[in-house]
This record gives C-alpha cells, structure tokens and sequence, in this order.
C-alpha cells in the first residue's frame, strides 16, 4: 500500500468516544491515538468540556482535540459511517457478531475503503448501553485478564490504533474460524450509510405497524432481530432503496385494505 492510499484509509478510520467522564481521558486517547497515525477523533456527550488536563495528557496530538467535533449522539456521530464497531468488555443481551481486536482492523480497513468507519469506546465506568450497541454493526473485545478485566479508555483506544496500525502496514491475519460469519462492506462508493440505515429501521417500523404485524405484541422484540438481520447483510445504497418501495407498497397496500373494509362496513 503506498503512502497516499495509506493516509486516505487512515482519514477514513473515526476513533468515537461516547460520554468521557474524566477530560484527561480524552488526552490521553488522542495520544494514543495519533502514535499510530490515526487523526479522526469524535467525541459524543462528554460530561466535561476538554480542558487543560486534557491537552497535558494529550502530550502534543493538542491538534486531533482541537479539530474533533462534538455530537450529542452516537447516532449523528456515525451517520454518515459504512461499518460501526463497539468496543466492549461484556457479554451483551444484544447479539452482534463478535470480533477479535485484530481481525477487527483488518475488516475495518476494507470498509474504510468505501467511507468512513467508526470504532466506538463508551463511558469510563459503564462503557456503551445497549441502545447505543443496537446501532453497531460488531462488537470488539479485547481478551483481558478475566480475573482483573477492567481497561483503562486510553488503553484500550491504544490496543485498537495498534491494531489498526499493523493492518496499514500490511500485517492482517486470516480470520479466525469463529469469526467467519462477520461481514464486512465492499469497498464500494455505494456502500450504505448508517443514516441511511437508520432511516430504513425507521420506516420499516412504520410500515410493521401499518399492517399489524405484531398483532398487539410489543415491537421491540421483533426489532432489535430484523436490526441484526439487515447489518448482518451488508446493504449497499440501491438495495436500500428497493426495501423502501416495498415497504413503501406495502403500506399503500394496507391503506387500501382499510379503505374497503371501511367502505363495506357502511354498506
């Protein structure tokens, strides 16, 4: 890979931090960071403002805080990302394919290929919620000490850069077996956006609701199952917008329905 591709690829991978609580932190991630060439830093809700803690333990990568934009949500953070990884150090109800942190990055770097990428670190003492994880298309563990598992943010933003890093010079190992059923985007300009995505969920919700699918039963269920389905699949732009036409004529179809029934109901 040269230099040029190498850079663009690296603009392409977002490092997100979700709810910092300590302002140091921040700093020390954006050190850890830009040590392994990596320059996109997004920051989401954090409860203090980057201060002068954060710029000293930031040791001189000052610019990557200075130019990270602030979201109110994970979810206007990523919008615009092809593949949404969220680093955790727990099992989750929520079921998303699991990724070791190496074959993470080499996947991470083919999506990069076509948009931007994000890998999400969550609050210092809580990490991600679950409603938080349902918008990632994988989660990524770093295999820890069991017995004393707890990792510090910078630590971890370190562990995931190195390996991002390996993966720019060309070190990507071949997937592990109990990884093969993760997929990543093609390297395509028509890769789907994850707001995109979003607002297929949206409107895939309305039109359940439209025909009654869940029958009185809660939607939530249902949901978070056709979430995974579609992440896993991978969507690119124009298979998005099929979906939305039949599910566009879907609901016209039950707005007909409910028309007769209506129109009979009078006679």
């Amino acid at each position: 890979m040269d230099a040029s591709s190498r850079t663009a690829l690296e603009h392409n991978l977002r490092i997100v931090l979700v709810g910092t609580q300590h302002p140091g932190n921040i700093g020390s991630a954006a050190r850890a960071m830009k040590t392994m060439g990596l320059s996109s830093l997004v920051l989401v809700a954090p409860e203090k403002a980057p201060d002068r803690d954060t710029h000293a333990m930031a040791a001189g990568a000052d610019d990557l805080i200075e130019a990270a934009p602030v979201f109110a949500s994970l979810a206007e953070a990523v919008a615009d990302c092809r593949w949404v990884l969220g680093c955790t150090a727990r099992n989750r109800r929520i079921q998303l394919e699991p990724l070791h942190p190496r074959v993470a990055a080499g996947r991470a770097l083919v999506a990069a290929a076509s948009g931007p990428v994000a890998l999400v670190f969550g609050r210092e003492r809580s990490g991600l919620d679950n409603a938080e994880m349902a918008l990632c298309n994988g989660a990524v563990h770093i295999p820890s000490n069991p017995e004393f598992s707890s990792l510090n943010l910078a630590a971890a933003v370190q562990v995931l850069s190195y390996e991002l890093r390996c993966a720019l010079l060309g070190d990507t190992p071949e997937p592990a077996a109990s990884d093969e059923g993760v997929r990543t985007p093609p390297p395509s300009g028509d890769a789907a956006t994850h707001a995109q995505l979003e607002g297929l969920f949206e409107h895939l919700a309305t039109t359940l609701d439209a025909i009654d699918f869940h029958k009185g039963r809660t939607p939530d269920s249902a949901m978070r199952k056709l979430r995974r389905l579609y992440l896993r699949a991978n969507l690119d732009a124009a298979e998005v917008r099929l979906l939305h036409g039949i599910l566009a004529d879907s609901e016209r179809m039950a707005r007909l329905a409910g028309q007769r029934a209506g129109s009979s109901e009078i006679l």
